[in-house]
């Protein structure tokens, strides 16, 4: 059996926009059937919050969606890459430490922007660019979700939309690389045909508050 997919989302302290997109992610990987087959999870470039929990408008906006939450803040290590299959940046900045990092060059290709996952975005990574390559068009601004942390709770309600916007693509692509995986294995003498995948989650009609 194969080992799981293994997704890090990365941001500056681990406390707001890394661990948004993990209870997102988690959650719709949860309604596709995927959550057995992918683990996602979070860190901050720096270890300034390590141990602590995610910031009180992270826990607010993510309770408003619906998106059920846990977390421990930590520092992302750069060990970590061999046991990763994919490292998300939420900002341009992330993803040029993340990058320096990587011990190798295989490793800085599995480090991408969240939002080259949008419909639509420049440089965007379809379902036949995971991971992607590392002097790519995805080192852009433009493609960054802005650090809410001193701002007001607007802020990290557009953090989330964002995050939603992404996640579609970004899953899309996951199920591809899964797919693929697969595929691979079935054609390895001694492996039994591999199951199909569960369809993809359709948008949930959540209630804000």
């Amino acid at each position: 059996m194969n080992a799981p997919f293994r997704i890090c989302f990365v941001c500056t302290g681990n406390i707001c926009r890394s661990p948004m997109a993990e209870s997102v992610v988690r959650a719709h990987l949860a309604e596709d059937g995927l959550d057995g087959l992918v683990e996602v999870d979070s860190a901050g470039t720096g270890g300034w919050h390590e141990g602590d929990g995610a910031d009180p408008r992270t826990v607010a906006v993510l309770r408003a969606g619906g998106y059920p939450h846990a977390h421990t803040a930590r520092q992302f290590h750069a060990s970590w890459f061999d046991r990763l299959d994919l490292v998300i940046a939420l900002d341009s900045g992330h993803l040029r430490e993340l990058r320096g990092l990587a011990p190798t060059e295989q490793d800085a290709a599995k480090v991408r922007l969240l939002r080259s996952y949008e419909k639509g975005a420049a440089g965007a990574a379809g379902p036949d660019r995971l991971p992607g390559s590392r002097s790519g068009s995805d080192l852009t601004d433009d493609l960054d979700v802005p650090d809410p942390y001193y701002g007001g709770f607007e802020g990290f309600e557009e953090c989330l939309q964002m995050i939603e916007s992404a996640s579609e693509g970004l899953l899309a692509a996951v199920r591809a690389a899964l797919t693929a995986r697969t595929a691979g294995a079935a054609r390895t003498p001694g492996h039994d045909s591999p199951r199909g995948l569960p369809e993809p989650h359709r948008p949930r009609n959540k209630e804000r508050t």
